[in-house]
């Protein structure tokens, strides 16, 4: 009696052993474990990019406030390198004079002569007792139409004639 209750608990093992139905259906979830990622759905993706496009879209006007403010520096240096040069000449001359030559300046090339200076300095008045320098921008830099313009005179007073 032991070994036909041992035979049949070991047949009764075989069989759910090789039960070929559930035998394929672990195996199948076992497969569909291992191959499924975790991964974020299109939709989700497209959500956050949006938002991300949206938080750009109001960031970027606000930035080009801060790229007009540093290039005005540009022309606010090169006044005062033209109202050095003018005073060294008013001292050795008695005279201020217009032409960049006399004043051993050298502009350096515009962006529109291919070189990276963003403003155009000019001597727009010039006389024994006064002169007036004018940097005008080459670049709209906030595409209004409207081109940033400092001025700088013998007293050292130097003010934004148009604002960009």
């Amino acid at each position: 009696m032991k070994y036909s209750s041992l035979k049949n608990d070991k047949i009764k093992d075989m069989k759910r052993l090789f039960n070929y139905k559930d035998f394929n259906k672990r195996l199948l979830k076992l497969n569909k474990k291992k191959h499924q990622l975790k991964a974020y759905s299109m939709s989700e993706i497209l959500i956050v990019l949006c938002i991300i496009g949206i938080l750009i879209y109001l960031v970027v006007p606000n930035q080009t406030s801060v790229v007009a403010n540093a290039r005005s520096i540009e022309a606010q240096n090169m006044l005062s390198m033209i109202h050095g040069l003018e005073k060294s000449h008013f001292f050795r001359h008695a005279k201020y004079t217009a032409d960049f030559n006399e004043l051993g300046f050298e502009h350096e090339s515009t962006i529109d002569q291919g070189g990276q200076a963003v403003y155009k300095i000019e001597v727009i008045s010039a006389s024994l007792n006064a002169f007036k320098a004018t940097a005008t921008a080459l670049q709209d830099f906030d595409g209004d139409g409207v081109y940033n313009t400092w001025e700088i005179d013998q007293d050292r007073i130097l003010k934004e004639i148009v604002k960009d």
